[in-house]
């Protein structure tokens, strides 16, 4: 069984990561919104932007969902690895 010092180091490390790939997330999202923008302002995508920007930020935020579930995964296995070295 895993102790509540290596739970908390879980916990810590899967909350560090998911907060990493957030804030990556959002910076990823402004940067690709900005040739959106200026295409925008230039008239280059009209009646189109909002569909360009929701796939694109559908697509980012599948990306950056993979990245948080394989960090649960990860962790889940983390858990199960170290309560296995305890037993033994």
């Amino acid at each position: 069984m895993e102790t509540a010092e290596d739970k908390k180091v879980i916990e810590l490390i899967e909350e560090a990561v998911d907060k990493g790939a957030t804030t990556v997330e959002e910076i990823h999202r402004d940067i690709a919104n900005l040739p959106l923008s200026m295409l925008e302002r230039a008239g280059l995508l009209e009646g189109t932007t909002e569909k360009v920007r929701s796939l694109q930020d559908a697509s980012i935020g599948a990306v950056y969902d993979v990245i948080r579930n394989v960090n649960h995964k990860v962790t889940n296995l983390a858990g199960d690895i170290l309560s296995r070295k305890k037993k033994s």
